[in-house]
């Protein structure tokens, strides 16, 4: 379910890329998302999982294809191999930064990651986090945003060190 979670907006980009019906691309969504829950115990977890979900987008994206005869106003199979495989290629990028936001989440103090898991593993709002800590809402909200800064340029300085080597 976490991989899924991580990867839909990029399965959701490549979908809406060639399905430009919103209505029919969130109905195709959820087709996908069923499928890959469904045949989640086939994942090799040391293969990116973010490819294999792409390919069962394109697969349900062909299908859908040819259940409503768009072939002649949709993308033909050749321009989707062409936009799966740059979606791909943004999606290692994507993980590569995530495997930057684990080791920068690693390196911040007890307190903020403390804030962190209570804002976003516990989906707690501002408010809520205040009163379990004994914190204003705003005193919150502010620390959040100085965390989420420094995260992004600790990631920022981890993608700019990879890419000078």
């Amino acid at each position: 379910m976490r991989h899924w979670t991580l990867a839909q907006p990029v399965v959701s980009a490549f979908v809406l890329s060639i399905v430009r019906d919103f209505s029919e691309r969130d109905d195709l969504l959820q087709d996908i998302a069923i499928t890959v829950l469904e045949q989640s115990a086939r994942y090799d977890s040391s293969r990116p999982f973010l490819p294999w979900a792409l390919g069962i987008a394109q697969n349900h994206v062909r299908q859908f294809l040819r259940r409503q005869r768009q072939e002649r106003r949709a993308f033909g199979e050749e321009m989707q191999e062409l936009l799966q495989t740059a979606f791909r290629e943004s999606a290692e990028g994507f993980s590569e930064r995530l495997n930057h936001l684990k080791d920068c989440l690693g390196r911040l103090e007890e307190r903020e990651q403390l804030l962190c898991d209570l804002r976003y593993a516990e989906d707690l709002k501002p408010a809520a986090v205040a009163q379990r800590l004994g914190m204003s809402a705003n005193a919150v909200s502010k620390a959040l945003q100085r965390i989420r800064d420094q995260l992004r340029a600790c990631i920022h300085h981890k993608s700019s060190m990879k890419a000078g080597s």
